[in-house]
C-alpha cells in the first residue's frame, strides 16, 4: 500500500475488503448481511463493499439463501479464477506439480518421472511437470501468478547453488536459478521441502493457531522444520532443520558429516535403523523394497503388538527419535512437535505416546507431541499454500 497513510478512507477501505475477501475465503458463500455482521460494517457500506470487490472481478455473485424467514438474500463468494498459484514437489525419483486457484482448490495435477540416470535436463523436467498441471487445469503457464518449489535441502542464498541434497541429480549447478527464471514467466520462489510440511501443517493441520513449533519429518532421512514467532527459521545457508547430522548419544561420533552423508541422528533414528533393530530382536520378516518402505511396514506391525519382539522394536524406535527431539528441544522450548512423515504414521498413536513418555525425561520442558494432519502430498500443499499467500496478498490489495 505504498503511496497511502494510515487511516486515510483509501487505506481503511482496502483493509475492510481484505477482511471480507478473507472471511469469504473462510466461510464460502456469504450474504450482504452476514458479511456486514462479521465486519461489524453497516449494511450501505457492506454493499458499497461488494460492489467495489465485484466490479474488480474478486467476488461474483452465486445463489440465493433458502429455507429461512423472510426474502431470500443474494450470495457473494470469490471468484475462484481470479488468479491461480502452482507448485512442485521435487525428488529424485519425480517431480509432481499441482495448481491451485485463489480459493485454494486444486484445479490440476501432473507427474513427471526423474529416474537417477537422468542426472540432466532439470529445466526441461521442470516445465514439463508445470504444463502438465497446467493443461490439467484448463489454464496456460501466463495464467499462474506465483510458482513455489519444494526441493530436499536449501538454496544458499549467497551462492544460489542448492546445498544438504547431494541426492538430486542435476540439480547442482550455479546457474539453474537463472536458467529456470529465464523460462519460467511466473515469480518463482524455492523451499525446503520439510519447510513446506510445516507450512501445510500451520495453515491447514495439527499446527494451525501454533506460533512456535517444530516439526520433524521421518522418511528416507530425517530433517526437521522450525517455527519461531510465527515464522519459520532457515539459518544462515538454509541449513536451519538438517538434525540427521545432529551428534546424538548411541552413535558414533562421525566427522566431515557432509561428505560422509551420514550423522548421528540419522543413523539413531532413521529408516535403515528400523531393519537394522528388526534383525537384532530377532525379526525375520522385514519386508521388501526402500529403507523407508521395510521401516514403514514393520512398524506398522509394531503399532498392534502389545508384547514380544515388535513391541520392543516400537520401544526402541520411538527412544531413539526421543533423544534427537531433547537436543531440539532443550534449544529452541517449542510449544508444540509435530511428528510427521512416513514412518510416524506407520508407528502411529503407539509411537507417538512412546515418544512423549521418552521425552518427558530426556527433555527440560514438555511440549505437546502430536501427529500431523497433512498426509497426502504434504510438500506439495505446502508449496500450493505458500504461493496462495502472496498470491492473495497481491491480487487482493485495492488500495493500489
Amino acid at each position: 500500500m505504498a503511496g497511502t497513510t494510515p487511516g486515510t478512507p483509501r487505506v481503511l477501505r482496502a483493509m475492510n475488503d481484505r477482511a471480507a475477501l478473507d472471511l469469504l475465503l473462510e466461510h464460502g458463500p456469504l450474504s450482504r448481511t452476514r458479511i456486514g455482521k462479521l465486519t461489524g460494517l453497516s449494511k450501505p457500506t457492506a454493499s458499497q463493499l461488494l460492489a467495489r470487490l465485484e466490479a474488480a472481478g474478486l467476488v461474483v455473485a452465486t445463489g440465493t439463501t433458502e429455507g429461512r424467514p423472510g426474502p431470500n438474500a443474494q450470495l457473494y463468494t470469490i471468484n475462484a479464477r481470479t488468479a491461480f498459484a502452482a507448485g512442485l514437489d521435487v525428488t529424485p525419483q519425480r517431480i509432481r506439480a499441482a495448481v491451485a486457484d485463489i480459493t485454494g482448490a486444486t484445479v490440476g495435477e501432473f507427474v513427471v518421472p526423474t529416474p537417477a540416470r537422468r542426472g540432466d535436463g532439470v529445466v526441461r523436467q521442470v516445465t514439463d511437470a508445470l504444463d502438465g498441471a497446467v493443461k490439467a487445469a484448463g489454464i496456460t503457464r501466463a495464467d499462474v501468478h506465483r510458482l513455489v518449489i519444494g526441493t530436499p535441502g536449501a538454496f544458499d542464498p549467497s551462492t544460489g547453488r542448492l546445498r544438504y541434497a547431494s541426492h538430486l541429480p542435476g540439480w547442482h549447478s550455479p546457474t539453474l536459478l537463472d536458467e529456470l527464471a529465464a523460462v519460467l514467466p511466473m515469480p518463482v520462489e524455492y523451499e525446503n521441502d520439510v519447510n513446506l510440511v510445516a507450512v501445510a501443517e500451520q495453515r491447514l493441520g495439527a499446527a494451525r493457531g501454533h506460533d512456535d513449533f517444530v516439526l520433524l519429518w521421518n522418511e528416507e532421512g530425517l530433517g526437521a522444520a522450525l517455527v519461531i514467532g510465527g515464522r519459520l527459521h532457515r539459518g544462515f545457508t538454509g541449513g536451519a532443520g538438517e538434525v540427521g547430522f545432529l551428534p546424538v548419544p548411541g552413535t558414533p561420533l562421525v566427522r566431515q558429516v557432509s561428505k560422509a552423508g551420514s550423522g548421528g541422528f540419522q543413523e539413531l533414528a532413521g529408516a535403515q535403523t528400523v531393519p537394522r533393530l528388526a534383525r537384532e530382536l530377532g525379526i525375520e520378516d522385514i519386508g521388501q523394497g526402500s529403507h523407508h518402505e521395510m521401516a514403514a511396514g514393520l512398524l506398522e506391525r509394531a503399532a498392534e503388538a502389545e508384547s514380544g519382539p515388535y513391541r520392543m522394536l516400537l520401544d526402541a524406535f520411538g527412544t531413539g527419535l526421543a533423544t534427537g527431539l531433547a537436543s531440539m528441544v532443550a534449544v529452541l522450548d517449542p510449544e508444540l512437535v509435530v511428528l510427521s512423515g512416513p514412518l510416524t504414521v506407520a508407528g502411529g498413536e503407539p509411537l507417538r505416546t512412546r515418544v512423549q513418555s521418552e521425552l518427558a525425561e530426556l527433555a527440560p520442558s514438555r511440549p505437546r507431541l502430536v501427529i500431523g494432519d497433512v498426509q497426502e502430498h504434504p510438500v506439495l500443499r505446502g508449496a500450493l499454500e505458500s504461493a496462495l499467500a502472496a498470491t492473495r496478498d497481491e491480487v487482493f490489495d485495492t488500495s493500489r
